[in-house]
């Protein structure tokens, strides 16, 4: 089959499904956008791989504006059809497109059926909810009445596609009725490559480049954008800030980073470090330099978004802490493979008693640290979560979920 994988984002699991699918004979094309500040994956094609496999950077005119209303729109508009050309050009069997913005993922679909290509929207969050909630804060009843809008525009691309993939049960609800009639819908849950994060010491290239071998570090890695609460990093530096062994670390571009920049000076936190995002193949080390890995989510994005970093961090071998929804599919498998601790995303103060508890505790670090990792070998499986991937490609009937069915359970018996 000629397949077009679309990931807006650039992210490592989507590509490594791309060379899994080549390397079992498929012709494909990954695509993804070289324009947007976010971190990505190593995405230049290697001497391992397969003929059949070939990467394209999708560049815009100018940075792509996350946060402009009409640049936005306008620059939606410009990644659609250069996706459009993309499609002309390489005519797919089949195109299986993630994290598009809307009116781009629009233009995908409509070139799509002029080729006669099947289009599979595969639904990494919510955007039309998300957008509306993110836009009524900002802009109030304006903004309520686009997220309307963008959740009616969401609704009529995926009443167009061929097939629809979630990430979780939760967007299930988001989904038109006839679409799960039709028996078109499937669940398969976002991976890690845990085979490019391997367990890595502490004490390594970057941690001692950047004085951190022998500091107790807290580590937040990934977007802090408009779903995030950075004010909970400013406060876990502030209370740590007496204990000179003890760093806050952010990795991270944008709004957010700006603003713990802004904070950092105004407060004079010496312990908040923020870097720019890392190139990936040096990302083990990064995150190896960790004591414990954080991560964060707004109360009100529980269900229309899932953040992937928990699942690269559960390869990492280290715990977390987490601040997201208990109903996030994310705190589910935190709590299901016991490896880390939960709090309410805007309890600032057990986030912070929390992250205290585990600096004193090194015994429970280990434990959550080897859960983490046991579940990531147990879960994470290439071949299996191709095998679901290549059944829709084929357009034959699959199991609801990719994701084998594990229990904290499994990993506490062996835990010492």
């Amino acid at each position: 089959m000629k397949i077009i994988i679309n990931d807006y984002a650039g992210h490592p699991f989507q590509v490594q499904l791309s060379r899994n699918l080549a390397h079992r004979g498929h012709e494909v094309l990954h695509a993804y956008c070289s324009s947007v500040q976010t971190p990505q994956a190593s995405l230049i094609k290697s001497h391992n791989d397969p003929e059949t496999f070939r990467i394209k950077a999708i560049s815009l005119n100018m940075g792509f504006d996350k946060y402009g209303l009409f640049s936005r729109w306008k620059q939606e508009k410009e990644l659609g059809d250069k996706l459009s050309n993309l499609v002309n050009e390489f005519r797919p069997d089949v195109i299986i497109s993630a994290n598009t913005p809307l009116r781009a993922q629009a233009c995908l679909i409509r070139s799509a059926k002029k080729a006669g290509s099947r289009f599979v929207f595969w639904m990494q969050d919510v955007l039309g909810v998300g957008i509306g909630k993110a836009l009524e804060q900002r802009i109030g009843r304006l903004g309520f009445y686009i997220g309307a809008y963008m959740k009616k525009y969401e609704k009529k691309l995926l009443l167009e596609s061929d097939h629809i993939i979630v990430i979780t049960d939760d967007f299930l609800p988001y989904i038109p009725d006839v679409q799960n009639e039709r028996g078109i819908v499937s669940t398969i849950e976002n991976w890690a490559p845990i085979n490019e994060i391997p367990v890595s010491e502490k004490i390594n290239d970057w941690s001692v480049e950047n004085e951190l071998a022998d500091k107790f570090c807290f580590i937040y890695s990934g977007t802090l954008g408009v779903k995030h609460n950075p004010e909970m990093l400013i406060a876990l530096a502030q209370k740590t800030r007496v204990y000179e062994h003890v760093k806050i670390v952010v990795i991270s571009e944008g709004q957010g980073a700006d603003y713990l920049n802004e904070a950092r000076k105004q407060l004079s936190l010496d312990n908040l470090l923020i870097f720019p995002f890392q190139p990936f193949e040096i990302l083990p080390k990064v995150l190896a330099s960790a004591d414990v890995l954080l991560a964060l989510l707004e109360k009100d994005a529980g269900t229309f978004a899932v953040p992937s970093k928990v699942l690269t961090y559960l390869c990492t071998g280290k715990p977390l802490l987490v601040a997201i929804p208990k109903e996030n599919l994310a705190a589910r498998i935190i709590r299901e493979s016991g490896s880390g601790v939960l709090v309410d995303p805007w309890d600032i103060e057990a986030f912070t008693e929390k992250a205290l508890d585990l600096m004193c505790d090194e015994k429970k670090r280990i434990q959550f640290g080897n859960n983490g990792r046991r579940y990531a070998e147990h879960v994470f499986d290439i071949e299996e979560i191709t095998d679901r991937f290549e059944s829709i490609i084929l357009g034959k009937p699959f199991g609801k979920t990719c994701n084998k069915k594990v229990t904290t359970e499994i990993y506490t018996k062996t835990v010492n």
